[in-house]
């Protein structure tokens, strides 16, 4: 008898499955919810080649916030004339609200220093919580 390999934890509850649910078969499986509360959002201008600052901010609020505090972190690159220069981190708090401009690097004048992005994001979903070095 082979040994099944799922693990456990990473199955869907119950209520979220289809009645034939089938670990195995990618046409049991159900897709996450868009705009899922507690997401992120980062625009960025292709152009300029942000890429990889976009990536190093999601992985630095990912560590910071593991889920459930973040659900997710989407990096949406832009390729726009309209939206050279661009870098806007938006939070979606739940998805009947609308999003919260948490920074824009053209109204700011510069890029986020993590620790403020951190401090701005806290305070919305985790209003209280110390960010230890953060803080200070």
């Amino acid at each position: 008898m082979a040994s099944s390999n799922v693990c456990t934890d990473c199955i869907p509850p119950d209520s979220h499955q289809p009645p034939t649910y089938n670990p195995t078969d990618p046409s049991t499986f159900v897709p996450p919810t868009p705009g899922a509360p507690h997401c992120v959002v980062i625009e960025f201008c292709h152009r300029c080649r942000w890429l990889h600052r976009a990536t190093w901010t999601s992985t630095e609020l990912f560590v910071t916030f593991p889920p459930p505090a973040l659900q997710s972190i989407t990096i949406v690159p832009l390729d726009a004339e309209d939206t050279v220069g661009r870098f806007r981190i938006w939070l979606r708090m739940n998805e009947d609200a609308p999003p919260i401009l948490v920074w824009d690097r053209k109204v700011e004048g510069h890029f986020p220093e993590l620790k403020d992005l951190k401090q701005r994001i806290r305070d919305h979903i985790q209003p209280g919580r110390s960010l230890g070095h953060s803080d200070k």
